[in-house]
């Protein structure tokens, strides 16, 4: 009885140590199968912020096109997230209220 709370302890450690642990195994095991799963004409996003498409693939790096003509060279590992790429209708343009949007992508202010 009087090593109980000793024991309590050493199971809560044992927990602080092992849940994280598998947490972060599971989302290396995703990141890999995502890179692993990137093909040319994928929109990705980097670590760093960067947006741009897939255009060639090497063993360990990755050409990305970030604007038309402009291809950077980043390692697979800097690839954060596959993105979706964005419907005809949804780039902007105006609104059936107003008929313009300013640049935060609210209606336009007649105001001003």
């Amino acid at each position: 009885m009087e090593y109980l709370p000793l024991i309590v302890l050493v199971l809560l450690f044992g927990l602080l140590i092992v849940l994280p642990a598998r947490q972060r195994k599971k989302i290396q095991a995703n990141a890999a199968a995502m890179q692993a799963a990137l093909t040319p004409g994928t929109p990705v996003m980097l670590t760093s912020g960067i947006h741009g498409t897939v255009a060639a693939l090497g063993a360990d790096t990755v050409d990305l096109e970030v604007s038309p003509g402009v291809v950077i060279t980043v390692a697979r590992p800097a690839v954060l997230e596959v993105r979706k790429p964005l419907d005809a209708g949804t780039t902007g343009g105006s609104t059936a209220a107003t008929g313009s949007t300013d640049g935060d992508g609210d209606p336009a202010d007649r105001a001003r």
